[in-house]
């Protein structure tokens, strides 16, 4: 870990593509402002750690929990069926 002193308006490169800036200093309170390609995620920790939580909850949920086919329209589940079609009986 690096570990570095900078006063308000000081600047870290990252990397030549992140620029972090202390922006304020109040008290215990440091300001950053962070300059990243739009491609890069840029999370607070806090978020990082819940979405990883509920990556990893999706990742183990039970197949049952699943549907199993598709629904006859062969589309999306919400899409409605096609009132032309004759739902694969053969026409008849």
């Amino acid at each position: 870990m690096l570990i570095l002193a900078r006063r308000p308006g000081e600047r870290v490169v990252i990397g030549g593509d992140v620029v972090v800036t202390v922006m304020e200093i109040t008290g215990q309170t440091v300001r950053l402002g962070i300059a990243a390609p739009e491609d890069l995620p840029v999370y607070r920790e806090e978020i990082w750690l819940a979405v990883q939580s509920e990556n990893l909850a999706a990742a183990q949920s039970s197949p049952e929990s699943l549907p199993s086919e598709l629904p006859a329209t062969g589309g999306r589940p919400d899409e409605e069926p096609d009132p032309t079609s004759d739902g694969g009986s053969g026409g008849q």
